[in-house]
């Protein structure tokens, strides 16, 4: 069922919470998370291994659905949907960046990008016209015919983030995405992903363990006893 609003959120979390159970242990990592993020907000958020910013990203991606609690994308409630239609909501809606860059080894840069508008139905022309449009964005465009083993690891990573807002997404939710390059590379990239989510519109949550990175973005939240908790950097 949809639930419209005046003015949706890219992503709005009410209430959430997580459990697992190993054997006859019992475990609460997310008990009762609210978060909202609007279009063009970038939040970061900063918890230590363990405190459950996987869980939450994954439940914001619809990759995972929660104990209990509402999860909406835009004006669209997400938690008791189908699994077809949670697929769907996250092809089209939400982007991803990884630690790793992920990108196929047999394709090209440019081909990377193109293939998730080609799975969301775009003609082949429009879709290389507006992956040639990211890369260049991302100064990545005189790589664009290169396969990832012949990139450095900021060019994989900017081609990564070039994919994971392709098809316009509304949220993008991103995992340590500089957390695997030098310092230097990764203020870099992260100035490129930055300029490309307020370009776009998006709102962006990023979990990164880099205070200085996370100080850069609008706000920082960090889960404590399990509760999404706003912090000053």
């Amino acid at each position: 069922m949809m639930t419209t609003q005046a003015a949706p959120h890219a992503l709005l979390l009410n209430g959430v919470t997580q459990s697992y159970t190993t054997g006859e242990d019992r475990l609460d990592v997310l008990k009762g998370v609210d978060l909202a993020i609007r279009a063009g907000e970038i939040v970061a958020l900063v918890a230590p291994s363990g405190a459950g910013k996987s869980t939450l990203l994954h439940i914001a991606g619809l990759l995972e659905r929660p104990a209990s609690g509402k999860v909406a994308i835009g004006n669209v409630s997400c938690h008791d949907q189908s699994d077809d239609k949670r697929t769907a909501i996250r092809r089209t809606e939400i982007g991803f960046v990884y630690q790793f860059h992920h990108l196929l080894p047999e394709f090209t840069a440019l081909e990377n990008v193109v293939m998730p508008q080609i799975i969301r139905g775009l003609k082949r022309k429009e879709a290389e016209d507006r992956a040639r449009q990211l890369l260049k964005y991302m100064r990545i465009d005189h790589r664009a015919e290169h396969r990832p083993s012949e990139l450095s690891g900021g060019e994989q990573q900017r081609v990564a983030i070039a994919r994971a807002v392709a098809n316009v997404p509304r949220l993008l939710l991103a995992d340590e995405p500089t957390g695997n390059l030098d310092p230097k590379t990764s203020s870099y990239v992260f100035d490129a992903l930055l300029a490309l989510v307020r370009g776009s519109r998006l709102g962006a949550l990023i979990a990164t363990h880099n205070h200085d990175l996370a100080r850069r973005m609008d706000r920082c939240i960090t889960l404590h006893e399990g509760r999404a908790v706003e912090i000053q950097l």
